[in-house]
């Protein structure tokens, strides 16, 4: 199947903030599947692209998470304190290059090879930012420092290694909620990696 592209035309945009990301309103025509052309107004918060990764070790079973505090969680009846692969915003780099920087960064696992296994928008009803989804196999060799994030920028973020079946029952358990952490443990299941 051919993937169709709209037919739009954009009328107006407006930043409704500037602040962290920019938030935009957008008035559009869309063709419709009759030939109708219809108007809309859409709200659409850009923040950048991303890129995310599940570090694992086959002769362990397990993988690599991070556990840090997340405020719209927060707001929205959780205990702010999410269970995640390691992620972060592209800032101007290439996904590979940005997800070993990140890896490093937040896990301190510094790793030579990655395989990028998919990309997805991740909420597209309202948010331009597309995810570029990578795993790769971890040594305990490869552990280069403690992790945790950049202070600088806020990062307090706690390294886990947790046995994957144990990742895969937290899901269930309703401790990992986080998408993109949920996608990339499904990933391994489904493969036969782990």
């Amino acid at each position: 199947m051919q993937s169709k592209r709209a037919d739009i035309r954009i009328i107006d945009s407006k930043v409704l903030s500037d602040d962290w990301y920019c938030l935009k309103k957008y008035t559009f025509e869309i063709q419709r599947h009759d030939g109708e052309w219809q108007r809309q107004s859409r709200e659409a918060y850009d923040r950048g692209n991303g890129a995310t990764i599940l570090l694992y070790n086959r002769d362990k079973g397990s993988v690599i998470l991070t556990r840090q505090f997340r405020l719209p969680a927060y707001i929205n009846g959780h205990n702010g304190y999410l269970i995640e692969a390691a992620a972060g915003l592209l800032d101007n780099m290439d996904p590979e290059s940005r997800i070993r920087a990140e890896a490093e960064e937040e896990t301190g696992f510094r790793i030579a090879q990655v395989e990028k296994v998919f990309e997805a928008f991740m909420s597209p009803g309202s948010v331009t930012e597309k995810l570029y989804f990578y795993i790769a196999e971890y040594q305990a060799r490869d552990r280069t420092g403690a992790g945790g994030g950049i202070r600088a920028e806020g990062e307090d973020i706690e390294v886990l290694e947790m046995p994957f079946a144990e990742a895969l029952q937290a899901i269930d358990d309703g401790l990992i909620v986080d998408g993109k952490t949920i996608m990339l443990l499904y990933h391994l299941a489904l493969k036969g990696i782990l």
